[in-house]
C-alpha cells in the first residue's frame, strides 16, 4: 500500500499539473478545485470507485458527479490518466471549439461525465436522482440469487453547491430517504469565489446534515491519501441506512503557493504563476501536460483489476438474465422504442363524447393505462398528488420500506424535485416524470433548463395553467409562464385543449427522447372538442396544431388558440360563420418543425385575417397571426375571482374573438 500511495500522490501532482498546463493554454478556466481536491480525485479514480473506463455507461458502475462543474480540469485529468476514451489531444484543447473537455462538463459529450453541472448545487440534486434511481433498480432487478446493483453514488462539492437552496433540498430529501448509497464528498476549503466563507457563511455543516438524516466523516486532513481511502470504503461499507457526508479540509488551489488558501485561487488567477507551480509539484520543465511512464503503468494495471471485477459481474448478470427472462426484457424495455402512436390508438382509451373533465382530470386516467405499459416509468409530486392527479394507482410510494413504489413524494422542494429528476433521467433507466401548479415552474425552471440543455426525456406534468385558477389570486395565476417556459430551447410545452388532445400530449411526452416536455393543463373543466373526430385530436397534437374547425367555404378568418380557449375559437367560428377556420396550436415548438408545406397548410399564408386567443402574454403568438392580426391575451398579471368571472374581466370570451375578427 505504501507504494500505492506514493504513485497515487504522484499522480495527484501530475494532475495539478495537467489543470495547470490547460487552463495556462487557453487563458481560462478555474484551478482552486482541480489543484485542491487531486488526493480526492487519484482516490476516487486510482482505488475506490467500481466502473470500467472501457465501458462508461457500465449498468452497476459506481456513478460519479461532479457538482463544483467550474473545476471540469479535475474530472477531466482524472478520466484521461485512468483511461477513459479522452486523449491528451482533448485535454490539451480544454475550452476549444467542438472539444471534449468543455468549459463545464456536458453529458453524453465526454465520456465519464455523469451529468451537465456548473450551476452549483445542481450535481448534489443530481446524485440524489441517480441515487433513487439506484434505489429503484435494486428493488425491481435484484433478486436473491443475483445481485446486478449494488453501486454508489459519489459527488464532489464545494461551498458555493452547499450554499445553494437546491442542494439543501435535495439533501434533506435523501436524509428523509435514508439514501444509503450516496456518498458526498464536501471540498471543505473555507473559501468561496469572492472572499473568505466567513463573509457568507457560519453554519456547522456537520451538525445541519445529522441533523437531516446523515452520516458524517470529518477528514482534518483533505489532502491525506490514505486518510481520504479509508474514509470512502468505510463511507461505501456503513449499513447505518443513510446517506454518507465527507468533510474534507482541503487547502484551495494547492500547489501555487502564491494564491492557494485564498479566494485568488479560485479561478485562473494562479496560471501566471505556472512554471514555479509546475517547479514545486516535481514536474519537468521541458514537458507540458506531462504525466509519467510510472503513472501510467499504475493506472493501466488498476483499469485491468477494475476489468477482472467488471467481467465477474458480467458473468452474474448473464445467469440473472436466463434466471429471469421477465425482469430482464423490462430492464431491455428502457431501450426500447416508444411510438406515440401506438400509445394514443391503442394503449390510452376514447373519453366520452360528453365528457367535460379538467385536463388534469382527463391525466389521471391517462396516466393509468400508460402506467401499465411502461412498467419503468415513474411519477413524482411536490405534495401535490390530490391537486395535480398524477398518482400511479395501481402502484406505491417510494419510501425506505418500499423501494420499488412509482410514486415519489418530494414534499414542498420543486427546484430540487426537477433536479433529482434530471438524475432519474441521466441514469436512463427509469421514464421520470413529477408535477406540481406550473406557476412553481419558476421554482424548478433552472433545472428545466438543464434537462433542456442535457437532452433528457423529463416529462413535467404541471397543471393549475392559466388565471382560471380562479379565487387564488395573481399570485397563483401563471399569465407568463406558458410562453416563457417555450423560449427555453429544446423545451416542449404542450397545452391540450380537451381529454383528447391531453391524450395525444402524454403520448408525444413518452415518446420523446432528446429533450423534455412540459405538459401545461388545466384546473377546471373543458368541453370536449367533438367537431373532428378524437383520433385526429390525439394526432394533431404529435404535429403540434391542426386545424380543429374546418371553414366549409372560401376561408375568411383563421382563429388560433391553445388549451381552455381553443372553446372559444370554436364558438367563436360557429358566429362568424363558414369561412372562419379554427387552429389548435397545443405545442409551438412540434408545429415550427413541422415541413414547410404542413404548416402552409393549416396556415394559408394568403389569409391574413387571423386573431389569437390565450389566457397569457400575446408576444410570442406574433410570429403566427402576423402582423396584421390581432392577439387577446393578458399582458398584466391576475385577479382574485371565480375563474369564469377573471376570464371574462380579462377580455378571454368568445365575444372578444369575434369582434376582432370583425374589426379586421
Amino acid at each position: 500500500m505504501a507504494l500505492e500511495t506514493n504513485l497515487l500522490a504522484k499522480a495527484a501532482n501530475q494532475a495539478r499539473g495537467l489543470a495547470i498546463d490547460a487552463v495556462h493554454k487557453c487563458s481560462s478556466g478555474h484551478l482552486g478545485l482541480p489543484l485542491g481536491c487531486a488526493e480526492i480525485g487519484a482516490v476516487l479514480y486510482g482505488s475506490a470507485l467500481q466502473h470500467n473506463p472501457a465501458d462508461p455507461k457500465w449498468l452497476n458502475r459506481d456513478r460519479f458527479v461532479l457538482s463544483g462543474g467550474h473545476g471540469s480540469m479535475f474530472l477531466y485529468a482524472w478520466l484521461h490518466m485512468s483511461g477513459y476514451d479522452l486523449p491528451l489531444d482533448e485535454v490539451k484543447n480544454f475550452r476549444q471549439l467542438h472539444s471534449k473537455t468543455p468549459g463545464h462538463p456536458e453529458f453524453d459529450e465526454t465520456p465519464g461525465v455523469e451529468a451537465t453541472t456548473g450551476p452549483l448545487g445542481q450535481g448534489i440534486a443530481n446524485a440524489v436522482g441517480y441515487a433513487v434511481s439506484g434505489k429503484m433498480a435494486e428493488a425491481r432487478f435484484n433478486t436473491p440469487e443475483h445481485t446486478i446493483f449494488d453501486n454508489h453514488i459519489i459527488t464532489l462539492a464545494g461551498d458555493g453547491c452547499m450554499q445553494e437552496g437546491v442542494a439543501m433540498e435535495a439533501a434533506a430529501f435523501a436524509g428523509f430517504q435514508g439514501l444509503d448509497n450516496l456518498i458526498l464528498i464536501y471540498d471543505s476549503n473555507d473559501v468561496t469565489l469572492d472572499a473568505m466563507a466567513d463573509k457568507s457563511q457560519n453554519e456547522n455543516t456537520a451538525a445541519r446534515f445529522k441533523a437531516i438524516g446523515w452520516d458524517v466523516i470529518t477528514l482534518a486532513e483533505g489532502h491525506d491519501i490514505a486518510a481520504i481511502n479509508k474514509a470512502v470504503n468505510k463511507a461505501k461499507k456503513a449499513k447505518t441506512g443513510k446517506p454518507q457526508l465527507i468533510i474534507a479540509k482541503t487547502i484551495i488551489g494547492k500547489g501555487i503557493p502564491e494564491v492557494e488558501g485564498t479566494s485568488k485561487g479560485h479561478g485562473e488567477g494562479g496560471a501566471k504563476f505556472a512554471d514555479a507551480a509546475r517547479a514545486g509539484l516535481g514536474l519537468p520543465a521541458d514537458q507540458l501536460f506531462h504525466v509519467s511512464d510510472d503513472v501510467k503503468a499504475y493506472f493501466a494495471n488498476h483499469k485491468k483489476r477494475l476489468v477482472r471485477a467488471y467481467n465477474k459481474w458480467g458473468k452474474t448478470y448473464k445467469a440473472w438474465r436466463e434466471a429471469n427472462p421477465d425482469k430482464a426484457a423490462i430492464l431491455d424495455s428502457r431501450n426500447t422504442p416508444v411510438s406515440a402512436a401506438h400509445l394514443a390508438e391503442n394503449v390510452i382509451p376514447m373519453f366520452a363524447a360528453d365528457a367535460k373533465l379538467a385536463t388534469r382530470a382527463a391525466g389521471k386516467e391517462i396516466l393509468q393505462p400508460l402506467a401499465a405499459e411502461l412498467p419503468l416509468l415513474v411519477s413524482g409530486s411536490a405534495d401535490l398528488y390530490g391537486s395535480t392527479l398524477n398518482y400511479i394507482a395501481a402502484s406505491a410510494d417510494f419510501d425506505k420500506t418500499n423501494r420499488a413504489g412509482r410514486n415519489i413524494r418530494y414534499g414542498i422542494r420543486e427546484h430540487a424535485m426537477a433536479a433529482i429528476n434530471n438524475g432519474i433521467a441521466y441514469d436512463g433507466i427509469f421514464r421520470t416524470s413529477c408535477a406540481t401548479f406550473l406557476v412553481f415552474a419558476d421554482y424548478s425552471r433552472p433545472s428545466m433548463r438543464i434537462a433542456a440543455l442535457a437532452k433528457l426525456p423529463v416529462t413535467y406534468i404541471y397543471t393549475h395553467d392559466s388565471v382560471g385558477v380562479g379565487e387564488d389570486g395573481p399570485t397563483h395565476q401563471p399569465v407568463e409562464t406558458v410562453s416563457g417556459l417555450r423560449v427555453i430551447p429544446n423545451m416542449d410545452v404542450i397545452r391540450p385543449a380537451d381529454p383528447e388532445e391531453t391524450a395525444g400530449a402524454f403520448a408525444a411526452a413518452l415518446e420523446r427522447t432528446d429533450g423534455p416536455t412540459l405538459l401545461a393543463l388545466t384546473r377546471q373543466a373543458l368541453p370536449m372538442l367533438n367537431d373532428i373526430p378524437p383520433h385526429i385530436r390525439r394526432a394533431g397534437v404529435l404535429k403540434g396544431g391542426y386545424v380543429a374547425i374546418q371553414e366549409t367555404a372560401p376561408l375568411t378568418h383563421i382563429l388560433l388558440a391553445a388549451g381552455s380557449e381553443v372553446q372559444h375559437a370554436v364558438a367563436a367560428a360557429k358566429i362568424l360563420g363558414p369561412g372562419a377556420r379554427v387552429v389548435s396550436m397545443p405545442s409551438f415548438k412540434r408545429f415550427n418543425e413541422q415541413p414547410k408545406e404542413y404548416r402552409d397548410s393549416i396556415l394559408p399564408p394568403d389569409c391574413r385575417k387571423r386573431v389569437s386567443i390565450e389566457a397569457g402574454v400575446t408576444a410570442l403568438w406574433r410570429e403566427y397571426v402576423g402582423l396584421d392580426g390581432i392577439c387577446i391575451g393578458i399582458d398584466r398579471f391576475g385577479i382574485s375571482a371565480p375563474g369564469g368571472t377573471v376570464m371574462k374581466e380579462l377580455g378571454i370570451t368568445a365575444e372578444a374573438v369575434v369582434a376582432a375578427a370583425q374589426s379586421l
